[in-house]
């Protein structure tokens, strides 16, 4: 039968150096649609022959019984796949998730997308059991796999005491074989970023944590409380009912859609990969004959007219610091390999300048541009103005704002550029 409830969704010999480099320098419950039939399990949602009948209950009350049985085995948690552990991942990646799917069509309305973009997952372990087992809800666009994007999350305690519905974002990247934790800085940073988009909603309110404990003693374990955005906590002797556990649920996945929507709007999130380095490495993936595709998660490209926007704004911000300094300032970018010719006296100067919506740790250079700008040093500079502000709310779009940083002489180092591609002499 149909239940409603209130909802507010408020490399080779290489024989030519390379063509590119990367430089481094309760209350508020949510009014929802699911389905629910008590003591049966015979509509097209509920899995035939699934174990929820074995618990005596509707199909829908299952899930607390679920959530307290995974608490009872972390209790008992051993990295080899023991009978518990065989258990555990059962309820973890098979019928936690089934619960979940009966209500896609509602966490769909509350995520703002199509329900066949509701992904549901369930991981417990990668080779070993992991310590924290987890159940995330996601869209399949922003966040196609676990090591990308925002999700919602069920994240239970090594402890066993407590289990967190978390908006949480990646902190994991799969690294030589293994998942490794994302740096405790970018982790933190994206966290400052998401806390202001939710906290109108947020506000409605007054269980939602900021911190979670875990109890993990693994690394990787540790790094999921450095991600979270805000939770709710579910002790295991106060395990609440069914229906405030759905409620809860899509609470948390309206939530989500604000991050998502903040994330689409945004021309750069800390901790992700600048877009101009995003797009020289497709650049270079596509020359090279590559398949690869780009996913949310590793950056947002900007269209031809917003680069010209942040270039322009960056030459003139650049410009404009060097003459309050007494320079006579030149724009040679469309005939020179380097942006702006200074001259000051018998001073001059030849500068590159970078303009990013990014935090500017990462700037692309071609290999024109390291060369001359080798053969410029000391009477050279880099300009990196960072964290540029794009209006896409009007056409053209409005590039403001940033933070300017000069670096003269400018020494390049080797240690400080990454290859993007080459080009080898096959000898054919």
């Amino acid at each position: 039968m149909l239940a409603e409830q209130a909802f507010d969704v408020s490399v080779g010999v290489l024989s030519t150096p390379p063509h590119s480099y990367l430089h481094e320098a309760p209350t508020g419950r949510a009014k929802y649609l699911t389905s629910g039939v008590a003591g049966s399990c015979h509509q097209p949602m509920c899995p035939s022959g699934s174990k929820w009948l074995a618990y005596g209950h509707s199909y829908a009350a299952a899930v607390r019984e679920l959530l307290g049985e995974v608490l009872d085995l972390q209790k008992v948690w051993r990295s080899e796949n023991t009978k518990e552990m065989e258990r555990r991942g059962l309820i973890i990646r098979d019928e936690i998730p089934d619960w979940l799917r009966a209500h896609r069509e509602a966490i769909a309305q509350a995520l703002g997308v199509p329900p066949e973009k509701v992904g549901v997952e369930g991981r417990d372990a990668t080779g070993r059991k992991s310590q924290i087992p987890w159940t995330r809800v996601y869209s399949t666009d922003r966040s196609p796999r676990s090591t990308t994007g925002w999700y919602v999350v069920y994240l239970f305690s090594a402890s066993g005491d407590r289990v967190y519905l978390s908006l949480m974002q990646a902190t994991t990247v799969w690294t030589d074989g293994e998942f490794k934790p994302r740096k405790a800085a970018a982790l933190k940073s994206r966290v400052a970023w998401a806390r202001p988009v939710v906290a109108s909603q947020a506000a409605k309110r007054e269980d939602l944590a900021n911190a979670i404990q875990l109890n993990a003693r693994t690394k990787v374990g540790r790094s999921y409380a450095l991600g979270n955005v805000v939770a709710i906590e579910y002790m295991r002797e106060a395990l609440p009912d069914p229906e405030v556990l759905v409620e809860d649920l899509l609470y948390m996945a309206s939530l989500l859609a604000a991050v998502y929507k903040a994330e689409s709007a945004a021309p750069h999130l800390p901790g992700d990969i600048a877009p101009e380095v995003v797009e020289a490495e497709e650049s270079a993936s596509k020359a090279a004959g590559r398949r690869s595709a780009r996913h949310p998660g590793q950056g947002f490209l900007l269209t031809g007219e917003e680069r010209r926007a942040v270039e322009s704004h960056s030459v003139h911000m650049a410009s404009e610091h060097f003459k309050a300094q007494g320079w006579s300032v030149q724009d040679v970018g469309t005939k020179k390999p380097y942006d702006l010719h200074l001259s000051r006296g018998q001073e001059t100067l030849r500068v590159e300048v970078k303009g990013t919506t990014s935090d500017g740790s990462q700037v692309i250079l071609t290999r024109s541009e390291v060369e001359h700008q080798r053969k410029f040093a000391p009477s050279n500079a880099l300009v990196i103005v960072h964290s540029i502000t794009l209006d896409r709310a009007v056409e053209p779009a409005v590039a403001t704002g940033g933070t300017l940083e000069c670096i003269s002489p400018w020494v390049i180092d080797d240690g400080n550029l990454t290859v993007v591609s080459y080009i080898y002499r096959s000898g054919i």
